[in-house]
């Protein structure tokens, strides 16, 4: 459709020659842009006429008809939304940790005679799911026990009870030494301070994000393989009361030393991740509470 910048004084058009001139020096609007008005006669008025008559009705018919091709440019492209991909995070092991990743994860083996077919810190995680399908949780709990008693040896557990008593030092000492001994197995920690007994000690370790509870996403598995094992495992061994606080829904952590578990613990209480579990979709485990 033209548009022209001309004002008219009537509502007719007239014929005569100062219009004819006015016309060839006005200008008209066409898909955006300024272009000079063609010269007109006044013979061929009536066929520019019939042109933006064509042009008009065209125009309707593209916009009651989706298809058309006039307004084809104009489409605003469809999008289709599509789930965001969960991605774990990638852990380069030192030899350190991949001995003691490798020791753990046969020391589990060994005890439900399984054979486990992956590597490295997957193989821990298979071995961990294996006890988690067949046994129920208190058989969970004992086998990582015994896995831990394996691991660290009596004597020198017993040694280490006796050195370091419960105090401001060793609460704090056993903190530093987790972030430095157990990041392979949680990830990456810190040394948080705490009010304890109205003071300010650094007893607690931070985990941003745990390493087995992002590879497993297992309530059940955190509970019974890890939380409770670890809390009396550390308490009877080494005298220290540790309080394991995870968080199913970031996967973050805090492991307080001197602190005791609760009587009501808000983690046994929560709920199974259903489908979105990985160690049930890959392994095949179901919660036990």
């Amino acid at each position: 459709m033209f548009i022209y910048l001309q004002r008219l004084n009537a509502t007719t058009f007239t014929s005569s020659s100062s219009y004819t001139e006015s016309m060839q020096r006005g200008l008209t609007v066409q898909r955006g842009g300024l272009i000079p008005l063609p010269t007109c006669r006044q013979s061929s008025w009536r066929s520019i006429s019939m042109l933006c008559l064509r042009k008009k009705l065209s125009t309707m018919a593209a916009i009651t008809d989706p298809n058309s091709p006039e307004i084809a440019n104009y489409r605003i492209p469809e999008t289709k939304s599509t789930p965001a991909m969960v991605e774990r995070t990638v852990y380069k092991d030192d030899w350190f940790g991949r001995l003691a990743i490798h020791h753990l994860s046969s020391s589990i083996a060994a005890i439900t005679e399984v054979k486990i077919k992956e590597k490295g810190y997957d193989g821990l995680v298979e071995a961990a799911s294996v006890v988690a399908r067949r046994k129920d949780s208190e058989e969970q709990q004992e086998i990582v026990a015994e896995a831990l008693k394996k691991a660290f040896p009596a004597d020198m557990m017993n040694m280490l009870k006796a050195l370091l008593p419960p105090s401001k030092f060793s609460r704090e000492f056993f903190a530093i030494f987790t972030t430095i001994f157990f990041s392979w197995l949680v990830g990456p920690c810190e040394v948080r301070e705490s009010d304890f007994q109205g003071k300010r000690e650094k007893n607690v370790v931070y985990i941003p994000k745990c390493r087995f509870l992002e590879a497993t996403n297992c309530v059940g598995m955190c509970t019974n393989l890890c939380k409770l094992p670890s809390q009396k495992f550390i308490n009877t061994s080494l005298g220290m009361p540790t309080n394991m606080v995870p968080n199913f829904e970031d996967k973050s952590c805090e492991i307080i030393f001197g602190q005791h578990p609760l009587a009501d613990d808000p983690a046994l209480k929560h709920p199974c991740n259903g489908t979105s579990c990985i160690a049930k979709q890959k392994h095949r485990v179901g919660y036990s509470s």
